[in-house]
């Protein structure tokens, strides 16, 4: 792992034992709808996601589905680990980086990550790990927040991630939707019921 990647993976090692109250908030009001909404879109048998943090998403993991679910953050995976015991969930954790994935090509039916590469150190080589262990024909589901359209906000935002990345590891300035058309992916969609600042977006490969 690089530097930065080493510095963010601290952060959130550090941030663990608090994360979910940290969110709490915005998890009620905004995120978990919206997680509700992302996770009702996958498909196939074996799925991925990735950056799984303290299992925020085990609530909308499909029943039926074999799950492995990865963080490169050991803390996070522990918090994880206790949430999954507690629902007596079969998910298979690991601790693997999304820019270094050790799954063969053509792996998993579907990937899905919630708010993860705003913290991806190199995400478009992130992204390409994803298309390379994804099935011809399967899906990327990604729920984002991004840098928003409106000029004002968008400078406020590149004023403010240096040091948005030095507390919490997170960049609040990404381009997402850009760093997925950059790959592959044969067609790519943006729910349009998707707001300035987060987006939903499912990429085919």
């Amino acid at each position: 792992m690089s530097v930065n990647g080493d510095k963010i993976r601290k952060r959130y090692d550090r941030l663990a034992p608090w994360f979910d109250g940290l969110e709490g908030f915005l998890e009620g009001l905004i995120f978990r709808r919206l997680r509700k909404k992302l996770w009702a879109m996958a498909e196939g048998q074996h799925i991925l996601e990735v950056g799984v943090g303290t299992g925020k998403n085990f609530s909308f993991y499909p029943p039926q589905a074999r799950i492995t679910a990865i963080d490169f953050s050991p803390k996070m995976l522990e918090q994880a680990d206790k949430k999954r015991e507690r629902k007596q969930l079969d998910v298979h954790l690991d601790l693997i980086d999304v820019q270094s994935l050790c799954y063969a090509d053509n792996s998993f039916d579907t990937v899905v990550a919630s708010f993860v590469f705003c913290s991806v150190p190199q995400p478009r080589k992130g992204l390409k790990e994803i298309y390379r262990v994804l099935k011809p024909g399967g899906q990327l589901l990604l729920l984002e927040h991004v840098l928003s359209s409106n000029k004002f906000m968008a400078a406020l935002m590149n004023l403010l991630n240096p040091l948005i990345v030095r507390l919490v590891g997170a960049n609040i300035n990404r381009q997402t939707v850009k760093n997925v058309q950059a790959c592959q992916f044969r067609s790519i969609f943006i729910d349009p019921n998707s707001s300035d600042m987060i987006k939903l977006i499912r990429a085919v490969k």
